[in-house]
């Protein structure tokens, strides 16, 4: 496996159920989509195929979540004629929702060819936001599987092993794939899988 490391100073991963829902952890891993979205961004030869071609494992880790407060409200409403939209009073229809920020995101992407990792690591990616920018070390790590799920290793971190199968759960609808399900089992490497207040990069 050849590993490409990126690292950003924050992250923001959207929680798939309802409306930024703070009770979900979903911001620990990266769906399939995800994976499928960053792999079009570094592949974009892949845009018009469907499936993850060239990225076969990845791995996340973060130093804390930052939780922060938004305030919403929708811009308007249908009014009575077409293409008429009432403003909204500013102080009714709004709601104030928490979401969590990843501080210090380290990601892993592996790929079964040494020469998809060079394209890799020649340019950044982001996590999700497109101001969330993280970017690729210049050293490609290569390794075994065994030493990328060492519990004791150095890849320790969330990832969602893809598919669904007996223990696996829903993660969202994929919108590479008109909108169906998604399914994934947690894969949790080490005893403590985010990055301790010495390893901020």
């Amino acid at each position: 496996m050849f590993i490409v490391k990126y690292s950003g100073p924050f992250g923001y991963i959207k929680p798939w159920t309802a409306v930024r829902d703070d009770e979900t952890f979903s911001q620990q891993f990266l769906t399939p989509s995800i994976i499928e979205g960053m792999e079009k961004k570094l592949f974009p030869e892949l845009l018009n195929e469907k499936g993850i071609k060239k990225i076969i494992r990845h791995r996340l880790t973060y130093s804390a979540m930052d939780r922060q407060q938004e305030v919403t409200q929708p811009k308007g409403r249908k009014g009575k004629f077409k293409n008429d939209f009432e403003l909204i009073n500013a102080t009714v229809n709004t709601s104030i929702i928490n979401r969590r920020i990843l501080l210090n995101p380290t990601l892993y992407l592996t790929f079964e060819k040494r020469e998809d990792a060079e394209r890799a690591k020649t340019q950044h990616l982001c996590l999700c936001r497109n101001e969330d920018i993280i970017l690729p070390e210049e050293e490609i790590i290569e390794v075994s599987e065994e030493e990328f799920d060492a519990p004791d290793g150095r890849f320790k971190g969330f990832e969602l092993i893809f598919g669904k199968t007996e223990d696996a759960f829903i993660v969202g609808g994929n919108r590479f794939d008109e909108g169906k399900f998604m399914y994934g089992t947690l894969k949790i490497v080490g005893n403590n899988p985010l990055k301790s207040e010495y390893e901020h990069e």
